[in-house]
């Protein structure tokens, strides 16, 4: 059975994979109160004792909601240390599976469909993109280091007050009227194919370093916004806040597809249904004065 570190365990991916994965791998899971990952000199003495199988590294330091309470000047310098006091530990074990994301290839620059060698093309300008570009640059060079590139990802625990599908989940949930800041044409995918793509890599021999992990298929906000009022079954408005459309936020999967084989991605319409339903039965998890447009 896999020895499975898993950092960020109080976060949105981690919480899925411990529950997925609980009963088929060894995972031990720790959230910065357990195991500072600042501290370099803990986490290669850890990593050193325990001689994990793999590394599943989901923590990152993102101050982006404007509720958060983290330091933005911080995002550069906590998530690079985070990534490089495992990093730096590599030889001590089998593999290091982290996220990625569509951010390093600078968020000015998006184009629709974003093929891996697109990155590089750009130099992202914000300390988050940047963080996650630095990250790509050395695992490229590494020999068991993989980046798992995510763009959209939805599903049960993540963060309901501004992530856009569990907050119009939300706002359904409460007769509100959809409040979107603005449309924009994004690719989703749903927790529990990651978590399928997450299996395949920890059981197979990647051989590539770095794969953008999404769906392949695109949807407007308001579309996926009108999906979601279907499935409440509710009259409900939709209103925007800003004119326009922002720019488009996809990936090629076409590496993924190639490597996983006859990969199945789960209907968009299925997995929010299955998102609403599970808000539906843990309603008492949702402030709704909390619930904000994104």
């Amino acid at each position: 059975m896999l020895k499975i570190l898993l950092t960020g365990g109080g976060g949105f991916i981690a919480k899925n994979i411990l529950e997925a994965f609980n009963n088929k791998f060894r995972i031990i899971s720790f959230d910065k109160k357990a195991l500072n990952l600042l501290d370099s000199e803990k986490v290669f003495n850890y990593i050193k004792q325990n001689k994990f199988d793999v590394v599943i590294h989901s923590a990152t330091y993102d101050a982006a909601p404007f509720f958060s309470t983290k330091d933005p000047a911080k995002v550069l310098e906590n998530n690079l240390q985070m990534f490089f006091n495992i990093a730096r530990c590599k030889k001590k074990f089998g593999k290091m599976i982290y996220f990625g994301s569509g951010a390093e290839f600078g968020r000015e620059y998006w184009k629709p469909k974003m093929k891996e060698e697109y990155y590089d093309a750009h130099i992202p300008t914000d300390q988050y993109g940047f963080s996650k570009y630095i990250m790509a640059k050395h695992a490229e060079l590494s020999d068991n280091i993989y980046n798992l590139r995510l763009f959209g990802l939805f599903g049960k625990y993540d963060d309901w007050r501004y992530r856009f599908i569990p907050n119009v989940c939300c706002q359904a949930l409460f007769d509100m009227p959809i409040t979107i800041n603005k449309n924009v044409i994004f690719d989703f995918l749903f927790i529990n194919d990651l978590l399928k793509i997450v299996k395949w890599f920890l059981t197979h021999q990647p051989s590539q370093k770095i794969y953008n992990v999404c769906s392949g298929i695109t949807y407007e906000f308001k579309a996926l916004a009108e999906k979601i009022i279907e499935i409440s079954g509710k009259k409900l408005d939709i209103k925007f806040k800003q004119e326009g459309f922002g720019k488009e936020y996809s990936g090629d999967n076409s590496l993924l597809l190639k490597e996983l084989n006859s990969f199945k991605f789960t209907p968009i319409e299925q997995s929010i249904k299955d998102l609403y339903q599970w808000y539906e039965q843990h309603i008492h998890l949702i402030d709704k004065k909390q619930l904000v447009s994104s």
